[in-house]
């Protein structure tokens, strides 16, 4: 599903759920991600509740993961935009569009982990501080 959205900014299309290849997703990862080793997304993106990819030219230039618990919760994972076109609100957007599409499928709180850096960038995407725990595994 394309997702229509008047605040947009640039000529990017972001799209539900797209048929993304391991090639395209590792091209925008080791972009944007020094220490990304070539991986498979299939098994990722196969228990994923939803996605949001955005698009520029055909090019695969940001994408959003949605896992879900099956009940309320669902979780933001991979907030990604290529370094190109960062800083002017496509990562808002691809979130924003993300917090919709798991309000559609029944999740009514939308959590994420984020380091400090990133504070700023979630808050303008609606969330708030919470205290939470992590334990390397």
């Amino acid at each position: 599903m394309v997702i229509s959205d008047s605040s947009q900014v640039g000529d990017e299309v972001l799209v539900v759920c797209p048929d993304l290849t391991d090639a395209e997703l590792n091209e925008l990862f080791s972009a944007s991600w020094p220490a990304h080793r070539p991986t498979s997304f299939a098994p990722m993106l196969s228990r994923s509740l939803t996605w949001v990819a955005a698009r520029r030219g055909g090019r695969l230039i940001g994408f959003v993961n949605v896992v879900g618990d099956g009940g309320a919760h669902a979780f933001i994972l991979d907030t990604t935009v290529h370094p190109d076109e960062r800083r002017q609100g496509l990562g808002i957007r691809l979130v924003k569009a993300a917090a919709d599409e798991a309000k559609a499928h029944g999740a009514e709180w939308l959590h994420v982990d984020y380091e400090p850096h990133l504070e700023t960038f979630y808050g303008q995407c609606g969330f708030r501080p919470t205290a939470a725990g992590l334990m390397r595994l």
